[in-house]
């Protein structure tokens, strides 16, 4: 039995006054009416209407349950609205993760202008070095840069893409030299980066001459973020393979110094993930949008801004 829909009937009975009109109302007929009642009737074991052939009545028992159910129906229709209103107008708290120095650099000035076409939506951002289980987690949205995803069963958008780069202070290159070509880095102090994406004694670069795989010496520094990587290089630690993003407000400065200028290292696809297509919250929806339409411009011409600053 469909309690609820049995409901709906028994309160428009009353308004109507008849089982007729309440049946002419719902598009349906007087028997389909006058059985919800009847099997509501046996649920409850109990009479909620005295029917003569021309007239209803409530019983005292239907007078309290009638006021019960108008209180029922009327919250479910209030969550059903705003269920529905969460699919066309962004709203509420949307929960995203994104990769530390990538959410810093890209997603934290994201929010502020998608706050400014959006602002009835509330974004709790973490910033973490992982891929987090978004159903666990309860995340909406995943930002990752990933060489590839695995088969998650999550809806995927390619945002776009980013790569690392070799960088020095000037200071460090002073003392040791600048070098030529990728083979000449295992000579150099070389710092390593923790990532899921490569092993960190091993650097492959992308250049003229194809992919090329640099095999480096133990280290007496190695940290799992960018920003920090791009301190201890500013700070003449060694060398260091840097993502743009983190790499491009030292080289504005002249803090660092890109190396190898015609090689890249650890081109990486950047995706929004998140769990479903269907009925997408509105806020979801807008975001990953909005993230769509921005993100590839900045990326670029981060990426075009770097070509000044390659080394002769």
């Amino acid at each position: 039995m469909d309690t609820l829909q049995n409901m709906r009937v028994f309160v428009r009975v009353v308004e109507a006054g008849s089982f007729t009109g309440a049946a002419q109302h719902l598009n349906t007929t007087t028997a389909y009416a006058s059985r919800a009642v009847s099997d509501l009737e046996a649920h409850l074991r109990t009479r909620l209407l005295n029917r003569t052939t021309r007239r209803i009545a409530l019983t005292e028992a239907g007078e309290r349950y009638l006021q019960r159910c108008e209180q029922i129906l009327a919250y479910v229709d209030q969550a059903e609205a705003e269920a529905s209103d969460a699919h066309a107008r962004p709203s509420g708290k949307l929960k995203v993760h994104a990769m530390t120095s990538f959410g810093q650099h890209y997603v934290v000035p994201a929010v502020g202008r998608y706050q400014a076409l959006y602002p009835d939506v509330h974004i709790e951002l973490t910033l973490a070095q992982r891929m987090p289980d978004l159903l666990d987690e309860g995340f909406d949205v995943s930002l990752t840069l990933a060489t590839g995803l695995p088969d998650s069963g999550l809806v995927s958008q390619r945002l776009g893409s980013a790569f690392s780069i070799a960088c020095a202070s000037p200071a460090y290159l002073e003392r040791h030299g600048v070098p030529q070509t990728p083979a000449d880095l295992a000579r150099h102090t070389c710092l390593h980066m923790l990532s899921p994406v490569s092993p960190p004694d091993r650097w492959t670069f992308d250049g003229p001459n194809g992919e090329e795989t640099v095999t480096l010496g133990s280290t007496m520094f190695q940290v799992n973020v960018a920003e920090a990587m791009a301190v201890a290089v500013r700070e003449g630690m060694g060398i260091g393979l840097i993502p743009i993003y983190s790499a491009i407000s030292g080289l504005r400065s002249g803090e660092l110094v890109w190396l190898l200028p015609e090689y890249t290292s650890q081109q990486m696809n950047l995706y929004a993930l998140y769990p479903s297509r269907q009925y997408l919250d509105a806020k979801i929806r807008t975001w990953v949008e909005f993230l769509r339409d921005e993100l590839p411009a900045t990326l670029a011409a981060d990426q075009a801004e770097l070509r000044q600053f390659a080394r002769s």
